[in-house]
């Protein structure tokens, strides 16, 4: 079974990297041709540009994801989660102390080895295509303070689940599972208030005229206006973008200000519109509620297979080790077993965001200026116009942007239409 096991990762693997080569070879094939829409904001020069930032973009994460693999090897198929069981194990007599200990040191032996594909990525390739704003200090204060926060927070949860196993040994899993869905909850709420701001600073959006027109298009979607921020996101990069973030009455739009600076004033509240599709569509609330039913399912699997005595067999492992490795083993089968699941999760969500898309041309009566905005983002981005179908399938949680643009044009050209035929009187 080892060696079964051995041979699907390798396949997956290899299908990921055939993936990225398609990718790549379709951006090199298609790379210097201005799409429908994009004229005037783009061109060649610009094309040729975005296509080396992909390039070398992929090529670290390529290189990332070798790296990660050779590790994952050696200490999965290699052995080495024996030894390393072994010594967690003489740190301390007590179960739940053992296991924090195991999944804390795994966790900061993962990011001290991925410190160099990071700095890499920050000081070279974002140096390079003028994205980056980072300073080694403000790099190395992030750094260190997102691996304090997720300390705390992976001590506490590695704490509560095993006592929770301990104490009810025969349905912890409906425990474990109730408790990590009341967290989740409880993260969305604090995290806007809590945790974002000790990264970023958030305020209302400051942009002279552009508070009368987001009230207006709020008011019109039944919203309040304080809900939407705006973040210091260019203390860090140049990049642009806006995400909705928290649930209830924390729920919040943040536009980061480099959007702010890069967009007319219509293009902004196109973007806001869009954020607000999702929150009236309840896509949050719908992938919430997919993902409680998917981890109700998951514990209850992981309690029937870590119960299982052949589990560690599955890699050669000694029947006695732990039950943070024989979770670590579940976690690796597992990532096989749902890999197939992969593109349909992206699908879910390319749906959601299409609906977003025509929320947002529906409220703000203007699809055209959507559309504007998503082709001055992929500019300023250097984003990948021309993925391949087969890799978007897979990795892509939003459609690719020059469908998205083709779609907001199309249905500009159904409202322009639709309203002259109105005016003459016709259906």
């Amino acid at each position: 079974m080892k060696l079964t096991l051995f041979c699907l990762f390798a396949l997956i693997t290899a299908f990921s990297y055939w993936l990225r080569h398609i990718n790549l070879q379709n951006l090199k094939q298609h790379g210097e041709t201005v799409p429908e829409g994009f004229e005037g904001v783009i061109d060649v020069e610009k094309l040729r540009k975005s296509s080396a930032y992909t390039f070398d973009s992929s090529r670290l994460g390529l290189w990332d994801s070798l790296f990660d693999n050779v590790v994952l090897i050696v200490f999965l198929f290699g052995g080495l989660i024996t030894l390393y069981d072994r010594y967690i194990s003489t740190l301390s007599g007590s179960v739940t102390i053992s296991a924090v200990l195991f999944f804390m040191l795994l966790t900061w032996i993962s990011a001290l080895l991925g410190i160099p594909f990071d700095l890499y990525g920050t000081f070279r390739i974002e140096e390079r295509y003028g994205f980056n704003t980072t300073t080694p200090r403000l790099w190395i204060v992030d750094f260190f303070k997102s691996q304090a926060i997720g300390a705390v927070l992976l001590a506490f949860l590695i704490t509560v689940v095993f006592q929770l196993i301990q104490w009810s040994p025969h349905n912890w899993w409906l425990w474990v599972w109730g408790f990590m869905a009341l967290f989740t909850l409880f993260m969305m709420f604090i995290s806007p208030y809590v945790i974002e701001p000790l990264f970023n600073k958030f305020e209302p959006v400051t942009e002279p005229g552009l508070e009368d027109e987001i009230r207006i298009m709020m008011e019109k979607a039944g919203l309040k206006v304080g809900r939407v921020m705006q973040m210091d996101a260019s203390r860090r990069s140049k990049h642009s973008n806006a995400y909705f973030t928290g649930i209830g009455k924390v729920k919040r739009i943040v536009l980061y200000d480099t959007l702010i600076k890069q967009m007319s004033h219509g293009e902004i509240v196109a973007v806001l519109a869009h954020e607000i599709g999702h929150w009236k569509k309840g896509h949050v609330w719908k992938r919430l509620l997919w993902a409680e039913v998917m981890a109700l399912a998951g514990s209850w699997v992981s309690f029937k297979l870590l119960g299982w005595p052949g589990l560690p067999d599955l890699l050669g492992l000694p029947a006695d080790i732990s039950l943070p490795a024989k979770m670590v083993v579940l976690g690796f089968v597992a990532s096989l077993a749902l890999f197939p699941m992969g593109p349909f999760s992206a699908w879910r969500s390319r749906c959601h965001e299409r609906e977003a898309d025509r929320y947002a041309a529906d409220l703000t009566g203007r699809p055209q200026d959507l559309a504007s905005a998503l082709v001055k983002m992929s500019a300023e981005n250097l984003s990948n116009l021309f993925p391949h179908p087969l890799y978007a399938a897979f990795h892509y949680s939003h459609p690719p942007t020059v469908e998205r643009v083709a779609m907001l044009r199309s249905w500009e050209i159904v409202n322009t239409v639709g309203g002259r035929n109105m005016e003459t009187g016709h259906f």
